[in-house]
């Protein structure tokens, strides 16, 4: 039985058959990107940056991406899943844009994505990607620039073998994103797990948690709480003073520029597992760290990264099909190959379109005026890593 929204796509996408079929730039039109992204509420800086840091990269090349001229559409959904889905449906059936980015956290993107991969139309993810879109549900038309969700948290379970922790204590909020972090990160640890909690997402006192941390006695803590929960479970974590006597891992998403400068100097010896720091010495990440502190004067964290990684991904597609998007395979074929320098340094797409790509470990301490920064040690945790998901993947 066909459902009433799709005879009613079907009916729009007949009614601009012709619209579609013409080249993107006709007439010199600039070619329309949708971003659907968090402008507001706790989570507004992951939205603001990925948008910042796209906005850099076309304002670098002059408004446009691989040559194209590009018209950057930006939305809020305001962390609100139906929200982003009504915004998905404005921008493909009203402005007939082919090509989305931008969502910042996994529960918008899952009500938003299949649609928009349904009626044919390309996204490119610049934050972390499901385990069902990376595996047995992977689409053509779908691309993480960022990384697989769970990429952080192996990272972060091998950093832990590292740095010789033997037994960990692991926490992570109650929701699916939580179970996943925790798996990630088991799925690399070699020791044994002190103990395993979920806290609640509406939780704002961690006493309980701290005193079965304690009981416990582990070597060393891994947690993953995003945003404001993140910095409340930190703040309470530093100030009882429990990080000189138990480090902590923590995943890129868990302590990124914001966080760190939010938590201040208490921060200094924390471990964190990551694919980008801003002191990587190559020449794109000096570029745009550069140009971003100049444009928006402030460090740029991981999300900016990936918004204006995204965008140098998008730039090079756009350029092996002359900035047209009137045919998917086209634009498949010319996103495949990764031809643009990211800012993270080696980089390709597997077999599934989700990133192969190195991980390092950071170290909170202090530069030159005292203030807390991530800095980068030698070596690397993984290399060329892909993700779990991907033999599932059939594309």
């Amino acid at each position: 039985m066909i459902h009433r929204r799709q005879l009613l796509r079907a009916t729009a996408v007949l009614a601009a058959a012709p619209a579609l079929a013409r080249p993107a730039l006709a007439q010199g039109a600039p070619l329309k990107i949708g971003m659907i992204t968090t402008l507001s509420g706790p989570g507004a800086y992951l939205g603001q940056d990925i948008r910042d840091g796209f906005l850099l990269a076309m304002q670098m090349e002059g408004g446009k991406l691989g040559g194209a001229a590009v018209r950057l559409l930006v939305e809020d959904d305001e962390l609100k899943p139906a929200q982003g889905k009504q915004i998905a449906e404005r921008f493909t059936d009203t402005e007939k844009v082919r090509l989305l980015t931008g969502i910042a956290f996994s529960n918008v993107l899952g009500a938003t994505v299949p649609d928009v991969l349904e009626d044919g139309n390309i996204y490119v993810g610049t934050n972390g990607s499901p385990s069902f879109l990376a595996g047995k549900d992977c689409d053509r038309n779908y691309w993480s620039v960022a990384w697989q969700f769970e990429g952080p948290h192996e990272a972060a379970g091998q950093a832990a073998n590292t740095l010789g922790f033997r037994r960990v204590f692991l926490l992570a909020p109650n929701y699916q994103n939580g179970k996943d972090a925790l798996g990630g990160f088991k799925r690399m640890f070699r020791g044994q797990i002190a103990g395993e909690v979920y806290t609640r997402l509406d939780q704002t006192d961690y006493a309980a948690e701290l005193a079965q941390i304690r009981a416990a006695a582990p070597d060393a803590v891994y947690q993953f709480h995003p945003g404001a929960l993140g910095r409340a479970f930190l703040a309470q974590y530093l100030g009882a003073g429990m990080l000189a006597r138990l480090p902590m891992v923590l995943p890129a998403p868990s302590m990124d520029a914001t966080t760190l400068a939010a938590v201040g100097e208490a921060a200094v010896g924390l471990h964190v597992a990551a694919c980008w720091n801003g002191d990587f010495t190559n020449a794109a990440n000096r570029t745009f760290v550069t140009a971003f502190m100049n444009k928006y004067n402030r460090v740029p964290t991981l999300y900016a990264q990936q918004g204006y990684d995204a965008a140098l991904a998008i730039a090079a597609a756009l350029r092996g099909t002359g900035g047209k998007l009137d045919s998917t395979d086209a634009f498949r074929a010319a996103m495949q190959p990764a031809r643009f320098e990211s800012t993270r340094g080696k980089f390709s797409f597997g077999s599934n379109q989700h990133p192969v790509q190195d991980w390092f470990l950071l170290k909170a301490g202090l530069d030159s005026q005292k203030q807390p920064i991530l800095v980068t040690q030698p070596g690397k945790l993984l290399e060329n890593q892909g993700d779990a998901y991907s033999v599932q993947c059939r594309l």
